[in-house]
């Protein structure tokens, strides 16, 4: 009998050591410290609608007069400082790159409210005016640190994505273009945005095995809860944007040549160009995650595959910038 609990016990103890070993597996992600720059890294708090708002903001020491912004939005449950490391800091390499500002305000209890009408979070049920809070955040960097109010671009990941989506759609003339990363538009039926009608340049990115937000529509399921409601496809999503921009056909389609055959993904791009129109691009990741590629860096295996394939902070700045995409140099 003893023989039996000794045999029973090491097979537990292998249970748990597998159980272990697959939950690191899986949740473990690359441990980052900030760059050291030679910049500033500056913080604040806006008071808006008897609220304190906090942000915090990278300011580089190679921005000119009248720098542009880039304003980046976390995920759900996630912060400012939480897009940072999400990004892998690279936005803050390109501004001091590029000489522009960037700036990661933080939404309330982790979350932002965005178009969802479902959303369980206490920012959608209590309709934060979070369109409002963004407003008085660029005026604010405008007198601040001399941003060009022409040239403000907002860029989001998951519920950060969807929240840029409603910039664009109710506040088009406070930014000049946003990028979506790991987010589609939610369904008619689950949409309370106020649609202006006004286009602008729209950067989607979306990966085909996203665990979060499905590439071709459907619920949108976050560890459990699915209360964020049904999403139309990426695609239809871009298409959305290219429409209102008043393209009449699909884009130009473009495959990349797969810059890391080790990373399981490869890059297919749809891209919408004219005169007099504002760019709309969908980045499609093959068999990405719900996450922002990175040449070197990866997220957490649970969230899909991290894409090594590009920049996401010089694409985005390639497309505002330049009104077009081109793969990465090998």
């Amino acid at each position: 009998m003893s023989r039996f609990f000794v045999w029973l016990g090491g097979i537990v103890m292998l249970l748990i050591l597998g159980v272990m070993a697959g939950g690191w597996w899986l949740l473990s992600a690359d441990v980052l410290e900030p760059p050291e720059l030679p910049g500033e890294r500056v913080a604040g708090v806006l008071e808006v609608d008897g609220l304190a708002r906090h942000w915090q903001a990278y300011i580089p020491e190679s921005r000119t007069p009248a720098a542009p912004l880039l304003i980046l939005l976390h995920g759900s449950r996630g912060d400012g400082r939480e897009m940072q490391v999400a990004s892998f800091y690279s936005f803050d390499v390109l501004a001091e790159r590029q000489g522009l500002i960037t700036v990661y305000p933080d939404g309330v209890e982790k979350h932002w409210n965005d178009c969802r009408a479902s959303a369980s979070y206490a920012a959608n049920t209590r309709n934060i005016d979070d369109v409002g809070f963004l407003r008085a955040l660029i005026a604010e960097m405008v007198v601040e640190f001399d941003v060009d109010p022409r040239q403000v671009f907002v860029a989001g990941l998951s519920n950060g994505g969807h929240m840029a989506y409603r910039m664009a759609l109710e506040a088009p003339d406070a930014v000049a273009g946003v990028a979506a990363f790991a987010a589609n538009l939610p369904v008619e039926s689950n949409r309370d945005c106020s649609a202006s009608g006004v286009p602008l340049p729209v950067l989607v990115v979306n990966g085909t095995e996203d665990p979060v937000n499905p590439y071709e529509g459907g619920l949108v399921e976050l560890f459990g809860d699915s209360s964020r409601g049904e999403v139309i496809s990426a695609r239809e999503t871009a298409a959305y944007w290219a429409g209102l921009a008043g393209y009449r056909s699909d884009g130009q389609q473009s495959d990349w040549a797969d810059r890391d055959a080790q990373d399981g993904t490869r890059v297919s791009t749809m891209m919408w160009r004219g005169p007099g129109r504002p760019p709309v691009a969908l980045v499609t990741v093959v068999d990405g995650g719900h996450t922002m590629p990175d040449p070197v860096f990866r997220l957490p295996r649970i969230l899909g595959t991290t894409s090594h394939e590009f920049d996401s902070a010089e694409l985005t700045w390639q497309f505002f910038s330049e009104g077009n995409l081109q793969p990465p140099s090998p």
